[in-house]
């Protein structure tokens, strides 16, 4: 499958794609790559979603882990490998198990999860799956993370979700790793 929408040469960018490419390079994020390089497209979208990327990766109520956990489940839910290579090694070093990660990656779910995992799994996977949550679901989110955590965590998903769809249609290729299976089509 080749890429539909590969790296723009700066020479080849809009003066306002060099503007958003060149504060998105001066950022944490340190330059142009992923979901960025076909939203570079749209440079105002870019600019904005990269914001609430920056603010849900990191600086959100949530805990690393938490966060890393839901874009690992979003990133299964969408079989989009960039955001799965790049997010394992990440959900690793915050703390998420091995075993759930494998499970994860096989479409079902882990059995090896933390109190507040089981939760944000729970949470996600009905959102995921429904377009909502129930008032039980809904209530267990809110004792674990609270109303702040709550929002984050639709925030996380729904983000997760648009960038997610934004390399399926453009073809992103996943980022070279070795240490990083790839998703297999998702199991039907």
């Amino acid at each position: 499958m080749s890429e539909r929408m590969p790296p723009l040469l700066f020479d080849q960018m809009t003066a306002a794609q060099r503007k958003a490419a060149e504060e998105m390079t001066a950022g944490p994020r340190k330059g142009v790559k992923g979901p960025f390089v076909p939203l570079l497209r749209s440079p105002e979208l870019m600019d904005r979603l990269q914001k609430v990327g920056e603010y849900l990766r990191f600086g959100s109520s949530l805990e690393q882990r938490i966060s890393e956990f839901i874009m690992l489940v979003v990133s299964r839910e969408w079989t989009q490998q960039f955001e799965w290579f790049v997010h394992v090694p990440l959900g690793r070093k915050a703390g998420v198990a091995e075993e759930t990660i494998a499970a994860l990656a096989e479409g079902r779910r882990p059995t090896v999860m933390s109190e507040h995992e089981q939760v944000a799994y729970d949470f996600c996977e009905e959102l995921l799956r429904t377009k909502g949550v129930c008032e039980t679901t809904y209530r267990r989110a809110v004792a674990a993370f609270g109303e702040h955590g709550v929002i984050d965590m639709i925030g996380v998903a729904g983000y997760f979700t648009t960038v997610s769809m934004v390399m399926n249609v453009a073809h992103s290729p996943a980022p070279v790793d070795q240490s990083v299976n790839a998703l297999a089509p998702y199991p039907l």
